[in-house]
């Protein structure tokens, strides 16, 4: 199902910072990455049909983790009797997110690739675009994905943690600027402030959506506007010193086999 040449641990790290750099500081409506990502899997030699089933399953997982977070975030605000009203307003739209993605999911599982793999292979043929034909067999990849429940599992439980760990850098951040709070509190604003975060996806960083969804929710555990809009900031600048060096890293690599493929194509000599 897969190529055999597939990369090490060090380089899905690096394929996941890249990512996250390019969803969280491009104008790319936070699905830019996974394309680069797939770009750049095939360029280790992974099929592009393995490569783009692994990133469109991945981040499925990725948003079905964040739902049970902050399901997980509402459970433990719902401890606050004053916050029913709040709970009832999220919940809707947790629920219709729930919908919108178990149909993402039954249109995955059916044939919504089938028809993205005939249209871009048709496509290609037409543009005379070469390596597209890596493409065929997308749709049989992410099936095959799906009838493994031991990796699926698997994928959303260290989402899971991950996001959790988003909590712990609410805690230190809060900590930093003289609020303390206990780990049921910052665990309730870092999944309500990412629930807000995803809301504003097509806007570039969600600028302005995180800000007044981590108000919103460091509100709710009665942390003042001034907290809420420090912590924001600290998240910025963690977001900013990450990424930056990850879209360093993306035009290293692009410059890379750029310059190796113009060398290549110039009459007498050889690609390294």
């Amino acid at each position: 199902m897969v190529s055999e040449r597939v990369p090490g641990a060090p380089a899905f790290f690096g394929l996941r910072l890249i990512r996250e750099s390019i969803n969280g500081l491009l104008p790319v409506g936070q699905v830019g990455g996974e394309f680069v990502n797939v770009r750049l899997l095939g360029q280790r030699g992974v099929a592009l049909s393995s490569a783009g089933a692994s990133v469109a399953v991945d981040k499925t997982l990725e948003i079905v983790s964040q739902i049970l977070f902050t399901l997980l975030g509402m459970a433990l605000l719902m401890l606050d009797p004053a916050q029913a009203d709040m709970i009832h307003w999220i919940g809707g739209a947790l629920a219709g997110a729930v919908i919108v993605i178990g149909a993402f999911i039954a249109a995955q599982r059916f044939g919504l690739f089938k028809l993205l793999e005939q249209g871009l292979l048709t496509l290609a043929r037409k543009q005379q675009w070469k390596g597209a034909e890596g493409l065929a067999g997308l749709h049989e990849e992410i099936v095959g994905l799906y009838k493994s429940p031991r990796r699926l599992v698997w994928g959303t439980v260290l989402h899971l943690v991950s996001w959790m760990l988003g909590a712990v850098e609410i805690w230190a951040a809060l900590h930093v600027v003289g609020i303390d709070v206990d780990p049921r509190a910052a665990l309730i604003i870092e999944s309500l402030g990412q629930a807000f975060k995803s809301i504003g996806f097509a806007i570039p960083g969600a600028l302005g959506v995180q800000e007044g969804g981590l108000i919103l929710a460091c509100s709710l555990i009665g942390v003042n506007a001034q907290g809420a809009i420090e912590l924001s900031l600290l998240k910025r600048i963690r977001e900013i010193s990450i990424g930056v060096p990850g879209l360093l890293a993306w035009q290293w690599i692009e410059g890379k086999r750029l310059f190796a493929s113009r060398i290549k194509n110039i009459p007498g000599e050889t690609a390294s």
